[in-house]
C-alpha cells in the first residue's frame, strides 16, 4: 500500500507557472506507475500525464502537451508535475495516483487503472 500527499497548488494569473509535488510513503515507489489527473467543477476527472516507473517513458494527452511535464525522483519517493503557460482552462483540482499496472505508462491513463490517490491540490488560473 502507498500514502499520497500532493502539495504545490495555488492561485496564478494567465501564463505563469506552477510545480506541483506528490510525495509517497508506504510501499516502494518505483515499484509503481504514477500519474497526475485532474477535475473542475461538473467535470469528470481528466487524465493529465502518466511516467513509468523508471522515469523514461511519459505520456500527456494533447491539451496538456508541450506545457507539462512529469518526472520523478525515486530516491525522495516523489513525483512532481510541472505546469507552464497556464491558462483558465486548466483550473481544476488536481490529483496524483499510483498503479500497479503491469501494461505499458502509456497505455495507463484511465482513472480506474490506478489504486491509490491522493487528496488533491487546487490550482486556480485568473485571467
Amino acid at each position: 500500500q502507498v500514502q499520497l500527499v500532493e502539495s504545490g497548488g495555488g492561485l496564478v494569473q494567465a501564463g505563469d507557472s506552477l510545480r506541483l509535488s506528490c510525495a509517497a510513503s508506504g510501499r516502494t515507489f518505483s515499484s509503481y506507475v504514477m500519474g497526475w489527473f485532474r477535475q473542475a467543477p461538473g467535470k469528470e476527472r481528466e487524465f493529465v500525464a502518466v511516467i513509468s516507473r523508471t522515469g523514461i517513458i511519459k505520456h500527456y494527452p494533447d491539451s496538456v502537451k508541450g506545457r507539462f511535464t512529469i518526472y520523478r525522483d525515486n530516491a525522495k519517493s516523489t513525483v512532481y508535475l510541472q505546469l507552464n503557460s497556464l491558462s483558465p482552462e486548466d483550473t481544476a483540482a488536481y490529483y496524483c495516483a499510483a498503479s500497479s499496472s503491469t501494461g505499458s505508462a502509456t497505455a495507463t491513463t484511465q482513472a480506474g487503472m490506478y489504486g491509490y490517490w491522493g487528496q488533491g491540490t487546487q490550482v486556480t488560473v485568473s485571467s
